[in-house]
């Protein structure tokens, strides 16, 4: 009899952890339930007029080998293209004009000293503060901290104002008085433990690894990749691995139990019943996967329902080349909350990558909403797309009207990593030791890129291989038992 596992979420964690099943043990019988009408998530790539826009990631980065392993994988090796070689990274609003974000600056320190002290973003007294982090002990206590707290601590508030919080921001749409740096930026955290100072740490990691510091600051663009038709290419191509008949849409599960050494799971829809399954890979939301898992365990349940979500709002526009004064010299920018504008970030997707736009146009993706100013989207579409437009207009100084104009709201889309995160999945961790045939994925618990979540698929397929192969094992033994 062929062993069944049941997948439920058909994002882009969901799809690599069937994947996965399958190329491991083609004879499982692998079935996915999606409540949506789609599977992948918050991906999606939509062609409108000519331009090529992403609704939601619209790359992912290299450093983290999942993602390109698994387009080699699925191949799609000859559809990865790079960012453009000529770009200059990013850019920050600072005092209403928009000034490069210091060469070597990733994220939270300096790589490079000379660039913190010329640029135009610090006042002398925040530049001579952020200098000064050398010299800031460690902490002594190994407790968890609030980002905002650990770079306030060890560079001043001004460098955190003007830099940190428009950077994080952009990434995880948080507020970094909430969010936990030993849960999202652990590897400062160990720059400070093994070296004091997190100068010292990132020059002595460029001294180690022999390399030049990134010419740009903020995002390390040339560590990024997409795929040349846009994301939702990988997503089809998963979809289109898996066996025929195994993806079912709009097939929302209410509740998952327990029935003796299988799983029963029974559909929101009473009408179409329940699904039994060997084993189960829960890879939705947080606040869905604590719904479903309340007759399993209560305390899993309970930790998954305490993760909170912010929401944001894509919105993509479109421009004559020739009707924008600024000379766009870098991939986009990043507004400090500070500044006192209505938008997160604005990034230039036609400058990115190749392919994004017909010749003579800017196609960009502005960012509204998140953590902090979520009540921006309680707006209607039409007034979200008139803000967006009001604002590159003025930043950008651009002077004709939108060519294509598309908005996508990714509502409660983007988990929130608050202090006490990790201990959070430490408990979910150890309580799952009580459910071998039972797996977790998503974006909810390690990781919010699209290589996190396809690595986190992928670390469930295998837990649940391992569980499937321990008890073929088991009943193995028992039949020689038997038999002798």
């Amino acid at each position: 009899m062929r062993r069944r596992v049941a997948i439920i979420g058909g994002g882009v964690s969901g799809l690599a952890a069937a994947h996965q099943l399958i190329k491991q043990d083609p004879s499982l019988d692998v079935q996915l339930y999606e409540a949506g009408p789609r599977v992948g998530g918050v991906i999606q790539t939509v062609r409108k007029d000519g331009f090529l826009i992403e609704g939601a990631a619209d790359n992912f980065i290299t450093s983290i080998p999942g993602g390109i392993e698994l387009c080699e994988d699925l191949g799609l090796a000859d559809d990865l293209i790079g960012t453009n070689p000529d770009g200059r990274g990013a850019d920050v609003l600072s005092n209403g004009r928009l000034e490069p974000i210091p060469s070597g600056f990733m994220v939270m320190a300096p790589s490079r000293i000379w660039p913190l002290l010329s640029t135009r973003i610090l006042s002398p007294w925040g530049k001579l503060r952020s200098g000064l982090e050398v010299f800031v002990p460690r902490k002594k206590v190994a407790e968890d901290e609030s980002l905002k707290s650990f770079v306030c601590r060890r560079f001043g508030k001004e460098l955190f104002d003007r830099l940190v919080q428009p950077l994080v921001g952009g990434i995880y749409t948080a507020d970094p008085n909430r969010l936990s740096v030993a849960a999202t930026m652990p590897r400062f955290l160990e720059m400070e433990r093994e070296h004091g100072s997190l100068i010292r740490g990132m020059l002595a990691g460029r001294k180690a690894s022999g390399k030049r510091a990134e010419k740009a600051g903020g995002a390390r663009y040339s560590q990024f990749m997409t795929l040349r038709g846009g994301m939702s290419k990988l997503i089809n191509a998963l979809h289109d691995s898996l066996p025929e008949g195994s993806v079912h849409l709009n097939a929302a599960i209410g509740s998952i139990h327990r029935r003796g050494q299988r799983w029963r799971l029974r559909m929101k829809d009473p009408s179409v019943g329940s699904v039994d399954a060997d084993a189960v890979i829960v890879a939705a939301p947080a606040g869905h996967a604590s719904s479903m898992l309340t007759h399993v365990d209560a305390a899993i349940a309970e930790d998954l329902g305490g993760i909170e979500y912010a929401s944001c709002a894509v919105v993509s526009l479109a421009f004559r080349r020739d009707e924008i004064g600024h000379p766009l010299g870098s991939f986009g920018f990043v507004v400090p909350q500070i500044e006192d504008h209505l938008i997160l970030s604005c990034s230039f997707s036609s400058e990115k990558y190749e392919g994004r736009a017909p010749e003579g146009t800017v196609l960009m993706r502005v960012f509204i909403g998140g953590a902090c100013q979520g009540g921006l989207l309680r707006l209607p579409d039409k007034e979200l797309l008139e803000l967006a437009r009001w604002e590159v207009a003025k930043l950008l100084d651009v002077s004709g009207e939108p060519l294509m104009q598309h908005i996508t709201r990714q509502t409660h889309a983007m988990p929130q990593y608050h202090v006490g995160h990790r201990a959070r999945v430490e408990r979910i961790d150890e309580r799952l030791q009580n459910y071998p045939s039972l797996a977790l994925a998503g974006n909810a618990l390690n990781g919010v890129g699209v290589p996190g979540c396809i690595d986190s698929g992928q670390k469930a397929a295998r837990r649940i291989l391992e569980a499937i192969d321990a008890t073929d094992d088991s009943k193995s033994l028992s039949d020689e038992l038997s038999v002798c």
